[in-house]
Parts: C-alpha cells; structure tokens; sequence
C-alpha cells in the first residue's frame, strides 16, 4: 500500500488536479491514504483535501506524519503532478521488486522548452519520488521539507510517465 505525500501553498487548482489523477489509485487498492502539509495557504487547499478524504496538517513535525502514513511506501509529488496511465501496476510492482526509491519519467507530451531543459536543476520532487516509509523514516530531520528527502539516494526511473507541476501552473 502507498501513502501519498504532497506538500503546498497556496494551490489550490494544482492540488485538485493531482488528488483527481490519484482516485484511481485509491480504487484499484494501491493508495491508501493521502497527506496534505500546508504552509499557510489563504486559499481553498483544505476544503479539496477535506472533501477529497485527505489528512490536512497546518502544522506538522515529519517524523510523526512519517510514522502515522498508512502505506509502507510514500510517494511524495508536488500539487499540480499527475501520473499517467499505467502507474498504479508498474508502482505496485515495483514495490514488491525493489527496495531503493525511484521516480517518474517526465511525459514526453509535456517536457520543457528546449533550452529551459539546460543550466537549471530540476526541483528536487519534479518527477515525483517513491520510497519505502523505512527509508524515509531513517532519514528524516526535524523541520524537513519534502524535497530533501531526496538527497542522497541512488533514484531508479520508473517507464510510467508523470506530467509535471509546472505545467499546471503555465496553465493558470
């Protein structure tokens, strides 16, 4: 089982648009629960986390939000990400498979300009990042964000495709 992890603020659209691509995932059994940190958002963030069945926290420490996930694996993405088809089988697979984490593979519908594609890091969470809750525990600090966890981690690629956040905020 996977708990989802998505931290934000003021994003309210962008969130509507990830929790809508995970309902899926929550019916086919892989998604059990879904954890939204918020950093003081003015807008209508809780009332979606709220209606779609989330946890919301406004205030929150890491390791007890880590410990209380339900899923032994943790997908942390940024509001405004949506996985495209074929993610809840190869997800579930690979967490029966494998025991190092991964991230998506960017949509190729969706990939940046051409030459936004160079000289500037990617944001740490992009591309989403799967990893165990073992894992995640044993790494985490007291006031972390969700996008250091990914420092220090060998990362496989997941095949199955995930359009990124920014995508939905060009859309704005």
């Amino acid at each position: 089982m996977l708990t989802v992890i998505i931290e934000c603020q003021d994003q309210e659209p962008e969130l509507a648009q990830t929790l809508a691509a995970l309902v899926s995932g929550a019916v086919e059994g892989l998604v059990c629960d879904v954890v939204v940190l918020d950093h003081g958002s003015r807008d209508g963030t809780s009332q979606v986390a709220d209606a779609a069945g989330c946890r919301f926290y406004s205030q929150w420490d890491i390791n007890d939000i880590l410990r209380s996930a339900r899923g032994e694996w943790l997908l942390l993405v940024e509001p405004g990400a949506r996985p495209q088809a074929g993610w809840i089988d190869e997800i579930a697979e690979y967490m029966s498979l494998n025991k190092v984490p991964a991230r998506f593979t960017a949509s190729r519908g969706y990939r940046r300009p051409f030459l936004k594609r160079f000289g500037r890091t990617k944001p740490p969470l992009e591309l989403g990042f799967l990893v165990s809750k073992r894992q995640a525990i044993a790494s985490a600090k007291t006031g972390m964000r969700l996008s250091e966890f990914t420092k220090g981690h060998k990362i496989r690629r997941l095949s199955s495709e995930l359009i990124p956040s920014w995508v939905a905020r060009a859309a704005r």
